[in-house]
């Protein structure tokens, strides 16, 4: 059985329901940031969708030196145990140096290796020395079979805790594709999948000083994701994205996350997606 353990009531994979990990992509404020955890939840509950919130304390790989970063790790992780306690969902944040790690795991259920850096060893065992459950995004320049590599590291530290996430593959400048052949083969790997469906449609370093995006593409992909299949989804949402501070080209409209939710959920249904992905030939 390929299932992975968030909390101790919480589980992404086989006989699981659809887990949503999403919020916006960097802390912009600490009432916002409870906003948007409050509002999320309220959707997933609607739809029985089990919910675990993101932001980023930090993005330190932000296209330009002048773009916003986010907070100091202690004040940005202090937002996210409001979000904790009074919310009363999980966390998932993404940390970029070893010594985030432990720091990060006091606060969060999950810690999330970002693609860029998926291949550091240092990062990986910081991260699976905690003991939490890791979420590492295939690299855009990565084939999916080379993630066992990753996946070996992590379990060299003696965590199983694993997701691994499909969040789409350079194709030429500024441009990303989605191979969604890569869902089955990183699962065969014994560990759930997840779907990026908001950054899989960014364009990266496409407007210059900031990353671009084509949020109209998410359903599309999102939908295909949960037609292979999918035990996650990974997506970012804000209440206005154009005026975000991170990202916002391919965030999705918090006023539009209940129809692509819900058109996910009925592709699931409908092909009976919470079975196993059957082994590869």
């Amino acid at each position: 059985m390929v299932r992975t353990q968030i909390t101790d009531s919480l589980a992404v994979g086989d006989q699981c329901p659809l887990t949503l990990f999403g919020g916006p992509c960097v802390i912009e404020s600490e009432e916002f940031t409870l906003k948007m955890a409050r509002e999320i939840k309220k959707v997933c509950d609607r739809l029985k969708i089990n919910f675990v919130f993101k932001s980023s304390f930090d993005k330190a790989n932000r296209t330009s030196i002048n773009s916003f970063r986010g907070y100091p790790i202690e004040e940005g992780l202090k937002v996210l145990q409001r979000v904790k306690d009074e919310i009363g969902v999980p966390l998932v944040t993404d940390i970029h140096l070893p010594e985030q790690a432990a720091i990060a795991a006091e606060v969060v259920d999950v810690l999330q290796i970002p693609a860029f850096l998926c291949r550091q060893t240092d990062l990986l065992v910081a991260a699976a020395a905690t003991g939490k459950t890791i979420n590492v995004k295939k690299g855009q320049f990565l084939a999916p079979w080379d993630m066992k590599n990753v996946v070996t590291k992590l379990e060299s530290c003696g965590n199983n805790r694993i997701l691994l996430t499909e969040r789409g593959t350079s194709f030429g400048y500024n441009t990303l594709v989605v191979d969604f052949r890569s869902l089955p083969q990183m699962r065969a790997l014994g560990y759930p999948v997840v779907f990026d469906a908001t950054h899989s449609v960014q364009m990266p370093g496409g407007q210059g000083n900031t990353s671009g995006g084509q949020r109209e593409f998410v359903p599309y992909l999102a939908r295909a994701a949960a037609a292979i299949g999918m035990d996650a989804l990974f997506m970012e949402i804000h209440e206005d994205p154009d005026r975000a501070l991170s990202d916002g080209p391919n965030m999705i409209y918090l006023a539009n996350l209940e129809n692509v939710l819900r058109s996910i959920v009925n592709v699931r249904n409908s092909l009976e997606a919470d079975l196993p992905v059957p082994a590869l030939v």
